[in-house]
């Protein structure tokens, strides 16, 4: 034993000396593997306390801990001791001059085009009371369709025009054709009502969608944003309000709104949603020339509108005889495109910084 306690001992003056003359963080660590690591002297002394008898055993163990926290010790105080100094050093350094011109930031990236469009049209109805409600891309047929009062027959389920998701990819938890990448973000609509319970319901619903279309026009992933109002007492009168403080927000005070009637399964009526053209004021002419924007007739169409069908509304678990609503929908790329007079929506994404740094 004490052969024992004088190792133990040697080892605590050996560590308060160098520890005392390291000079920088990897000394320290040097020092702290060669006191105290598993392969370290303080181990290798643990290691004949096996031939100690018994009741010798605890005085060497108490002897040991004691010099291990005293070795810890010496290295926290050391680390402190370093990182002080060279604080010192720092302010004793050269004084930085706070006048002198700042040097030239790197090139900094921007919202892109259809991201700015999106936060633009959230904002201005958030100013109208909408919350923004979102859901899964990734959606069960009876909330994409059949909730929305899209029967089995419809075209839009025709694989032509719809992403299904294989049977084989879900384990068999559904069956073959009940689960689709979604087609619009309407299916948010019957989410919020179940989720709210009761009106009043106000909300719109931005995100990605997905069709089979790929052309100047069409991409086989887009933006929608839809929006949703339900209360008591909501009329036509009120979608047509909306819409029209919504136009003169997003394309200019000037703008007109008009609607035409137009047929969507999920409300009843429905109608287009025209504005007038920004580019020449909706007179059809520009510099004495045809506006090849509104192709000569002053009018855009922008979206889709309608009171929600009572169907609708009771697959929302709302009472139809009760209250009504009104919804309506809009592609981004189409308000963006639109706005800024873009004439191919593929431009969207082809990632050209030519077309990106114009916004």
């Amino acid at each position: 034993m004490a052969s024992l306690l004088a190792q133990l001992e040697s080892l605590s003056q050996a560590a308060a000396r160098d520890i005392a003359a390291a000079s920088d963080e990897k000394a320290l660590e040097e020092l702290r593997v060669r006191f105290l690591g598993k392969k370290g002297e303080l181990s290798a002394v643990l290691r004949g306390m096996g031939a100690l008898a018994a009741e010798e055993r605890p005085k060497v163990g108490e002897v040991a801990n004691r010099v291990r926290d005293q070795v810890e010790s010496l290295l926290d105080g050391a680390r402190e001791r370093l990182a002080g100094a060279r604080l010192e050093a720092e302010l004793a350094g050269p004084p930085i001059d706070v006048t002198l011109a700042g040097r030239r930031p790197l090139p900094r990236g921007h919202r892109h085009p259809l991201t700015r469009a999106a936060e633009e049209i959230a904002a201005i109805f958030a100013r109208l009371g909408y919350e923004v409600a979102s859901g899964p891309e990734i959606e069960l047929d009876w909330y994409n369709f059949e909730a929305l009062n899209i029967p089995a027959d419809h075209p839009a389920r025709d694989m032509q025009d719809t992403f299904y998701v294989e049977e084989a990819a879900l384990g068999g938890a559904h069956r073959s054709g009940s689960v689709l990448l979604r087609t619009h973000t309407s299916p948010v609509q019957i989410r919020a009502m179940k989720r709210l319970g009761k009106p009043p319901v106000r909300i719109i619903c931005p995100g990605r969608v997905y069709r089979s279309d790929y052309d100047q026009t069409h991409s086989p992933m887009f933006h929608q944003v839809e929006g949703l109002c339900v209360d008591e007492h909501i009329t036509f009168a009120d979608l047509k309000g909306t819409l029209a403080a919504f136009a003169r927000a997003y394309f200019g005070p000037g703008t007109r709104t008009r609607f035409r009637p137009s047929y969507f399964p999920f409300v009843e009526p429905g109608a287009e949603v025209d504005v007038s053209c920004s580019i020449c004021g909706g007179s059809g002419r520009k510099d004495g020339k045809r506006c090849g924007t509104c192709k000569e007739t002053g009018w855009l169409e922008v979206l889709g509108s309608g009171m929600v069908h009572p169907r609708v509304l009771e697959n929302g678990g709302i009472d139809p005889s009760r209250y009504t609503g009104f919804a309506f929908g809009m592609g981004v790329e189409r308000m963006a495109m639109l706005k800024y007079g873009i004439d191919d929506l593929r431009l969207f994404f082809e990632n050209d910084l030519r077309f990106l740094r114009q916004f």
